[in-house]
């Protein structure tokens, strides 16, 4: 037997135009998988809201010539070692580099991880992606 259930919602036909169109430009397939992708998005945002045990993408853009900012963003990963899992260094230019960080661990951690990140001079954007482990959808 199928794990998987059908059932029925009514829609606005307004509402479902847009979402047929979104569906489209998004190139998602078809309505199923495209609610299925919203819910899981949904019960991502909630895992983070819940503070549970979540992983996410940190990137951020900073000038490699900024003196100490190199030492001090290295310092701040040493500090929250038991959350980051991996980081990657990419040279954009002479002037920027862009740096990932994935973690794992509690959603109020690695929010503040990043915006301790986010709030050092020399820093020029940050992003995070959050995500999940996996184990909650």
């Amino acid at each position: 037997m199928s794990n998987l259930i059908r059932f029925g919602v009514s829609i606005d036909k307004n509402l479902v135009s847009g979402f047929d169109a979104l569906i489209e430009r998004r190139k998602c397939g078809n309505r199923s998988e495209a609610i299925r992708d919203l819910i899981r998005r949904e019960l991502v945002d909630q895992e983070w809201a819940d503070d549970k045990i979540v992983a996410g993408a940190i990137t951020l853009i900073y000038d490699h010539h900024k003196r100490e900012l190199l030492n001090h963003l290295t310092s701040i990963q040493h500090d929250y070692q038991g959350l980051i899992i991996a980081t990657q260094h990419i040279h954009l230019d002479h002037y920027n580099c862009l740096e990932m960080i994935a973690a794992k661990g509690k959603a109020a951690e690695i929010k503040k991880l990043a915006d301790t990140l986010r709030l050092t001079k020399g820093v020029k954007h940050l992003s995070l992606n959050a995500a999940t482990t996996g184990s909650g959808i």
